[in-house]
């Protein structure tokens, strides 16, 4: 399975960075209920893992909150390799939306 990345920076600190995205994957299935068909995460400190389905593809992952970046890694279905990029950016500007 190929891998995805997608690392922003922040200057808020870890438990104020992991507060800000606690609530990450509802606020992901709430702007895009229209395309995600499910969605679920469970935090263990600053780590969240997570698996979200979208056009009958399951993306799994980390969101890994540390002191001045969030990062998101996981692996993407075959089917998904084309949509990488396009995976990467949009986990990205998520992350820096509820970051600012």
């Amino acid at each position: 399975m190929p891998a995805f990345r997608a690392e922003v920076p922040h200057s808020l600190g870890q438990p104020e960075a992991t507060s800000r995205l606690k609530d990450f994957i509802e606020s992901v299935q709430q702007r895009f209920a229209d395309q995600i068909s499910a969605a679920d995460g469970a935090w263990n400190e600053n780590v969240l893992n997570f698996a979200m389905s979208t056009n009958g593809i399951t993306i799994k992952g980390t969101l890994t909150v540390e002191h001045g970046t969030a990062r998101v890694e996981g692996h993407l279905p075959m089917l998904a390799t084309p949509f990488r990029g396009m995976i990467e950016r949009s986990i990205a500007g998520e992350l820096s939306q509820a970051l600012a």
